[in-house]
């Protein structure tokens, strides 16, 4: 029989996860400029993936992406201000493309003779929701901490559900 033994980690990492969520509601800012920095860095790294993989697949198109990407992480990097600006703009644009693609697909559905209300539902809220945040920039920026700071509670929960669900999945192995 199969015995693991089971760690605290997910139940740590949980609780720092809720811990770091109720944070980011709390300092609205400070988490846009965390956002901004998180942001800058990762397309600042995925630009110079792109530039190293352009080299061994002979892509120039890999390249191009590649700078592109390190010259718009280095642009978010060194001006925070204007980065925590064009944030909730980049959010709403994403919104809306998701949304875009969430209408089309549900009426894809619809063809099919399957149930695509609810589909259809969440695309126009998207939509709707883009608009909102394109309109009204202190929106936006609410919507994005609170956005950032549901997911990373709904993590720190789905970590400590795991725990206690893998911990009594352990004492069920090792009988």
């Amino acid at each position: 029989m199969l015995t693991k033994k089971c760690g605290i980690w997910h139940l740590i990492a949980g609780i720092i996860m809720l811990i770091l969520g109720f944070v980011v509601w709390a300092n609205p800012l400070s988490s846009l400029y965390a956002i901004a920095i998180y942001v800058g860095a990762i397309l600042f790294i995925l630009g110079c993936g792109y530039i190293t993989f352009s080299f061994s697949e002979s892509s120039a198109w890999y390249f191009v992406i590649g700078l592109m990407d390190v010259f718009i992480g280095l642009i978010f990097l060194t001006n925070l201000g204007l980065t925590v600006e064009t944030l909730p703009t980049i959010f709403a644009l994403w919104i809306l493309a998701l949304s875009c693609m969430q209408l089309y697909g549900s009426l894809e559905v619809y063809k099919l003779d399957l149930p695509w209300g609810w589909s259809l539902f969440s695309g126009i809220l998207g939509v709707i929701l883009a608009f909102l945040i394109l309109g009204n920039q202190a929106f936006g920026e609410i919507a994005l901490v609170i956005t950032v700071g549901t997911y990373i509670c709904a993590y720190g929960f789905i970590s400590i559900a795991e725990y206690f669900y893998l911990r009594h999945f352990c004492k069920l192995n090792q009988q």
